[in-house]
């Protein structure tokens, strides 16, 4: 998987996390969630601390660093255009009230949408891709064909090439 899946990936779980429970500091709850997801990555490698064993993590590899500085500004800018970016997901997911949409679903349409609104350096086919590709691991069945649909939508509208970097 590429490196910039996973950095989807981050940031769709930190986007989830931040609608359900929106921090009081932005910059203090991104520095948490990149500790604990360094954290998870050192037991997946090494195995679970023992206890009573004091040990230093390691720094980030060049890996978790590359994925930081892809999903950061992907998250920030998310958040910064969350408003209009939800007022793109009413018009297109017809019958569905934002809210009444899973919440995993939700924060994946509104990276998505961030991407092929905001992010010239980023083909819309490849944040659809990404998107329903993140939709059939972390949601159900059918999210999949639902965030393909209202992304489908979206790219509909957007006023640049579906399949090249402006």
């Amino acid at each position: 998987m590429g490196k910039r899946r996973v950095a989807r990936e981050r940031a769709v779980q930190f986007l989830f996390q931040h609608d359900l429970n929106p921090p009081e500091k932005l910059d203090e709850a991104l520095e948490q969630f990149w500790q604990s997801q360094h954290s998870a990555a050192i037991a997946e490698e090494k195995g679970a601390a023992t206890w009573g064993q004091e040990s230093e993590p390691p720094p980030p590899s060049a890996d978790e660093a590359a994925m930081r500085l892809f999903a950061e500004p992907l998250i920030r800018g998310t958040l910064e255009h969350r408003d209009e970016v939800d007022e793109v997901i009413k018009k297109y997911a017809k019958n569905w009230e934002l809210h009444r949409i899973a919440a995993v679903d939700r924060n994946i349409l509104r990276l998505a949408i961030y991407e092929m609104l905001h992010r010239d350096d980023i083909p819309p086919i490849v944040s659809i891709n990404e998107a329903v590709d993140i939709a059939k691991k972390f949601s159900t069945q059918d999210s999949g064909k639902f965030v393909n649909g209202v992304l489908d939508k979206v790219k509909s509208e957007l006023m640049r090439p579906a399949r090249i970097v402006k």
